[in-house]
């Protein structure tokens, strides 16, 4: 049984916006900026963040117009390196990379929501936890019941967002503590991390943890009006929307306080640092409403995350390498409603497993290792077969997916020396499926 065809360009383009903006946008600056210590190198990490992720997203766009079927990655690491790399990939976003960005942010809706109820300090980490896992139980059942459902539901609260960021940013424009010599002071490096290097990687990683999720529209390639055309315009059209609006938003942050004071709200965990500045610039309403932002962007890049990711065990199963029951269909909503259900009982575990920080590099870490790999690909295709039909080519090939996959690469090198704790725990998330696979293949 086939999944129904029915997102069309324009939502494609929104579930691609919501697949990104999630937290790192409004969790991720305090850090970034304590870290680096410079105002213009936070904004130059958004922006080459998001030069890096378009790049990713042309390339990976190519691939998606060559093999629009449902899975993404785990169907063109099939065609290019074979059954077993699909699988590893298969088996990474499901033990790792996928659940935990589910994981994340809905732990940050649960951060968002947490200090609304008055609760202690003591009471509030299990509590952020108990909603975060509310809220995947509730949009994995949601999804279960059907991608109309779903993507509608997703279309609205992106809507929504775009009103709340223009708002957003006419507060913070206001501002009475906004000065514009916050954006050009000088920097320095901090003496947590004196090396500028690692300062640039770690606050990377940040950034790039606000991009992930530009390469979702590709999981739901049969149930995509026209996919040949519909998906790489949906990744180029959607990715460049939401590098706009990490731009502005930072810019307003970095407008209001200066880079010191941003820095010290990164020493406090249960603090989001666009509530803190919006509060200066506009006191309780403004952090009321920047407050609802987060929880709309984050509901909504949580369910998108649920929505897209799923595909990627059901074509698994479908192929005999994952669990039998993932393959099924509903008969009545016609989604992979095991497969969602797996997801997200997997990604309620990780909320409990470890803190936000952790999950965000660990996800990056591993999510690179395969970002590199499609780029190659299309390398590799285009020299093996270049006969196959390509309704989208890649803008600026060879140079475009070779810089894309040697950066990733760098990147790789770089976590692992840096922060070898979260890398390793990824790998070794990711081997455990090695025994599995073994077992399924003989099995099939």
């Amino acid at each position: 049984m086939k999944l129904a065809r029915t997102i069309t360009l324009r939502s494609a383009i929104l579930l691609v916006v919501s697949g990104i903006v999630g937290s790192g946008a409004f969790k991720k600056v305090a850090p970034m900026a304590a870290e680096l210590g410079s105002p213009l190198l936070v904004l130059g990490c958004w922006v080459g963040a998001g030069i890096i992720s378009l790049a990713g997203a042309l390339s990976n766009a190519e691939m998606a117009g060559m093999f629009p079927e449902s899975g993404g990655e785990y169907v063109y690491y099939q065609k290019v390196y074979g059954r077993f790399f699909a699988f590893l990939y298969g088996w990474g976003s499901f033990a790792v990379m996928k659940t935990a960005t589910i994981a994340a942010l809905a732990y940050v809706f649960g951060q968002s929501l947490v200090p609304v109820m008055g609760l202690s300090d003591e009471s509030a980490g299990w509590a952020i936890k108990a909603i975060a896992s509310g809220l995947i139980l509730g949009l994995s059942w949601i999804n279960y019941r059907g991608v109309s459902f779903a993507e509608g539901l997703s279309r609205t609260l992106t809507y929504l967002m775009f009103g709340a960021v223009a708002v957003i940013l006419l507060i913070g424009f206001r501002a009475q503590t906004g000065d514009v010599a916050h954006l050009i002071q000088p920097g320095h490096l901090t003496s947590s991390n004196p090396d500028l290097l690692n300062a640039i990687t770690l606050a990377m990683l940040g950034a790039f943890w606000g991009y992930e999720g530009w390469n979702y529209i590709g999981f739901i390639g049969e149930e995509v009006k026209n996919p040949q055309r519909t998906i790489p315009l949906a990744l180029g059209i959607g990715t460049g929307i939401v590098m706009g609006i990490y731009l502005l938003l930072n810019t307003i942050y970095l407008y209001v306080l200066p880079i010191d004071r941003l820095a010290q709200l990164a020493q406090l965990p249960n603090k989001i640092a666009a509530v803190e500045v919006v509060r200066q610039a506009g006191g309780w309403v403004g952090a009321a409403f920047i407050s609802c932002l987060i929880l709309v962007t984050t509901f909504n890049s949580t369910n998108a995350s649920i929505l897209m990711s799923a595909r990627i065990f059901y074509a698994m199963a479908r192929d005999g390498v994952f669990f039998r029951s993932a393959a099924r269909i509903h008969d009545q909503y016609q989604t992979p409603s095991v497969a969602i259900f797996l997801q997200g009982i997997w990604s309620v575990a990780l909320v409990w497993s470890g803190t936000f920080d952790q999950l965000t590099d660990m996800l990056i870490f591993a999510s690179f290792l395969f970002y590199g790999s499609t780029a190659l690909g299309v390398l590799i295709l285009r020299r093996k077969h270049p006969e196959l039909p390509r309704p989208y080519r890649v803008v600026g090939y060879p140079v475009v997916p070779a810089l894309f996959a040697l950066f990733c690469a760098g990147l790789v090198s770089l976590t692992l020396i840096n922060q070898p704790r979260e890398a390793l725990t990824g790998l070794a998330l990711m081997a455990t499926g090695v025994p599995f696979y073994w077992f399924w293949r003989q099995r099939t």
